[in-house]
């Protein structure tokens, strides 16, 4: 048989994907939707949910808009930009935006359906969770890999044939990925606000101040928090993920190319990401626990459904590789292990997430213990173990970008070594998220959990029903820190072969601009740039670290990484004093609110948090593409490659410092609250002192993990594609510095 009808595996697996995230869909909406009194509460959450979204979208297509006219004036004027890209950019941001869209409604329809199967029973509530987020999951892989597929037929018909046919296709398909990367960094910066701005504003003043419970339906800011989880992480993170997801991909396609592996090298990630996602659907349905509240025995039950995922999609690996082995020779199999290695990689990341963010064990625990001295001692330990968390995850991604690249033939003497490395690193990414059908439904299932917590509570559902909700919430919060650690160590990989995959576009840059015959001089020897490989133009443009232009990038990625960091937690709490202010003024001025006697305005409260989220989300976004673009022009390609080196191993230890700090304080308060260390009240019914503390150390905890943790994953991918879409331009205009030193130095 001849392994080019696998291809096919591709757009099937995302039809048959999004076929079952629709059969999923419909089962839930035949599940019982709860009382009135739920099916209310679950209305305020989908009509603020949507609001916000619209809102969002709109100033999204104005800035779209302008980028797309930017693009075309580059492509059809300036001629310094390939004319399909301005296209590519618009679709890759649009599939983005409505995987993020659809999987979010999904999970408002769900939270009142989970907390309906919890009245039932754990096991209930669990699985209407979880395939409920499997739909999210399915969506991103099906949308994303049936975008690529499409593309890459479209333009396989429209480029005219010969040697370097691929070479383009792959080019230009890698720069859709900026679109998808740049609705991406909105959906996550602005829901993050949004989110962390009301669940701030709820704790400080509704649990603190007034000393009423979590999720009380007397606390004016409990809607907006909830409609704050759906936009935030699930919205977020499913536009996160489809980034990933198709950079990574992309990234590998191209490398594949540029490693002489031809069109095996272009297909065989399209290939393996379709197997996931039919493998992927196996898993979901081996989902579901016994009737138990311990967070070990839900773990256990996720982990079924992931570690089936994983075993199987490792078997068809190795089937779709040894059929593919023809274009890779006697590499196949080392190929096949810098796909292990993605995989491994992935999972031990996700484990040592759990470590640290579970309160099952020691770390959280200890941050909990020192409540005994109040809430700076919470803060203090709660830095340390996301200081501490870092080293783990380091040596993990670092051991896996060699072995990757090693295994696939990296440090060989051939003039292809450097590229064949290097698509073992990229394809090490395509099986890290070659199961992200359901590795994201684990996460989207969290957020689920904590709506359906909230609305038992605000219901006021029998305590066994809150006692099952609070379960399946504590087991979201390991869930989603654990989507977040796996979405930083993907991001790692993704941004290591976007890296590479930078080199191949400023090589496609020059023959676009200046045709087949172009030439460079390397080492004094003139060189046909169709005939370059990639340690050429690592010659070519100095990319060393003697090269003072690759040091002030690299010092310019770092400090990107803390400049939006303190950009999105000022946004953060810039917003949360206006929901604190409103919360306050609403208790104070409308009568009956604390005795339950009137219900409070939760419009307002979403409007707030709406409106603070569009104005802080836009500057930091912005940050993204200005900063790359301008240090090409000023530094040119030895700056960039430098930004994109410091974004990337800066942003990588920050984002996890950030997610594991912030997950084990949220777990540190979930320890208290479940009645260890006294609970939340003591045996007079007094406020247990450390839960207050515990409570700040979670407030503080909130912007670290859910706005700045998250978003830097997507920042340092969308840095290198921006990079990568802007190279072209960056080679005929670019090094403005160099050519004025020159002018004042001759």
């Amino acid at each position: 048989m001849d392994p080019k009808i696998l291809f096919y595996l591709a757009p099937v697996g995302s039809v048959v994907g999004l076929v079952f995230a629709y059969i999923l869909y419909r089962l839930l909406m035949k599940q019982d939707p709860g009382d009135k009194d739920m099916q209310r509460i679950a209305e305020h959450v989908q009509i603020g949910a949507k609001a916000y979204l619209k809102s969002q979208y709109k100033i999204v297509a104005i800035v779209f808009a302008i980028v797309f006219v930017i693009f075309a004036v580059l492509a059809y004027i300036l001629k310094a930009q390939n004319p399909w890209i301005p296209f590519a950019f618009v679709t890759g941001g649009f599939f983005s935006a409505l995987s993020g869209y659809l999987g979010m409604m999904t999970a408002t329809y769900a939270s009142n359906r989970t907390a309906a199967g919890a009245r039932t029973s754990l096991n209930k509530g669990l699985q209407v969770a979880f395939r409920s987020g499997a739909v999210m999951g399915l969506v991103v892989v099906g949308l994303a890999l049936l975008h690529i597929s499409i593309w890459f037929v479209v333009l396989k018909i429209f480029i005219p044939g010969g040697e370097h046919q691929l070479a383009i296709i792959t080019t230009t398909m890698l720069t859709f990925g900026m679109g998808a990367s740049l609705q991406a960094l909105f959906a996550r910066v602005g829901g993050g606000i949004f989110t962390k701005a009301a669940d701030v504003g709820a704790d400080l003043v509704g649990k603190i101040e007034a000393g009423i419970p979590e999720d009380d339906p007397r606390n004016p800011a409990t809607i907006a928090d909830n409609v704050g989880d759906n936009v935030g992480d699930v919205a977020g993170m499913g536009a996160d993920l489809y980034e990933s997801y198709t950079a990574s991909i992309l990234a590998s396609c191209a490398l594949g190319v540029a490693a002489g592996y031809g069109l095996g090298g272009v297909l065989v990630p399209m290939v393996i990401a379709g197997i996931g996602v039919l493998i992927s659907i196996i898993g979901i349905f081996m989902v579901k626990s016994s009737e138990s509240a311990s967070q070990k025995v839900l773990l256990k039950a996720l982990g079924r459904g992931v570690n089936t995922a994983t075993i199987l999609t490792l078997i068809a690996s190795f089937g779709i590789l040894y059929m593919f082995r023809d274009s890779f020779g006697s590499k196949y199999l080392g190929i096949f292990f810098s796909l292990i290695t993605g995989l491994l990689a992935g999972w031990l990341i996700g484990k040592v997430t759990e470590y640290y963010t579970s309160h099952e064990y020691s770390p959280t625990k200890n941050v909990a213990d020192q409540s005994e001295t109040g809430a700076a001692t919470v803060i203090i330990s709660g830095i340390a173990l996301g200081m501490q968390s870092t080293g783990y995850p380091v040596i993990i991604i670092a051991a896996g970008i060699l072995m990757a690249y090693g295994f696939a033939g990296g440090f060989g003497s051939s003039a292809y070594a450097m590229s064949q490395g290097l698509y073992g690193i990229g394809l090490a990414a395509v099986g890290m998220l070659s199961t992200l059908g359901i590795t994201l439904a684990t996460d989207a299932y969290g957020p689920i959990a904590d709506n359906a917590g909230g609305n038992a509570e605000m219901t006021h559902q029998k305590p066994e029903v809150r006692k099952r909700t609070d379960a399946l919430d504590a087991l979201g919060n390991t869930t989603a820190a654990t989507g977040k650690g796996f979405a930083i160590g993907s991001a790692a990989l993704t941004a290591m072969a976007l890296l590479a995959s930078y080199i191949e576009q400023i090589k496609a840059g020059f023959l676009h601009m200046q045709g087949r015959a172009a030439e460079i001089i390397i080492d004094g020897i003139p060189k046909l740039v169709a005939e370059t490989t990639l340690p050429d133009w690592v010659r070519y443009y100095d990319i060393t670290l003697m090269n003072p232009r690759v040091l002030v990038g690299i010092f310019l990625g770092s400090m990107l990484t803390f400049v939006f960091c303190s950009l999105t937690m000022k946004g953060v709490g810039r917003a949360a004093g206006k929901m604190v202010e409103e919360v306050r003024r609403q208790f104070r001025d409308i009568k009956g609110i604390l005795t339950g006697e009137t219900e409070p305005d939760y419009a307002r409260c979403v409007e707030i948090s709406t409106i603070s989220a569009q104005k802080e989300m836009i500057f930091p976004s912005l940050l993204a593409i200005l900063v790359p673009v301008a240090t090409g022009l000023l530094l040119g390609v030895p700056g960039v490659m430098g930004l994109l080196v410091g974004g990337l191993s800066t942003g990588f230890v920050t984002a996890v410092f950030l997610n594991n700090a912030g997950g084990a304080w949220d777990n540190a308060k979930k320890y208290i609250e479940e009645g260890n260390l006294g609970g939340k009240k003591l045996e007079d019914g007094s406020k247990n002192p450390r839960h207050a503390a515990v409570v700040i150390g979670d407030t503080v905890g909130d912007p670290f993990k859910d706005t700045s943790g998250p978003s830097l994953n997507i920042l340092i991918k969308l840095m290198s594609m921006v990079s990568v879409v802007f190279a072209a331009f960056i080679i005929a205009y670019g090094d403005l510095l160099q050519k004025l030193i020159g002018l004042f130095t001759k």
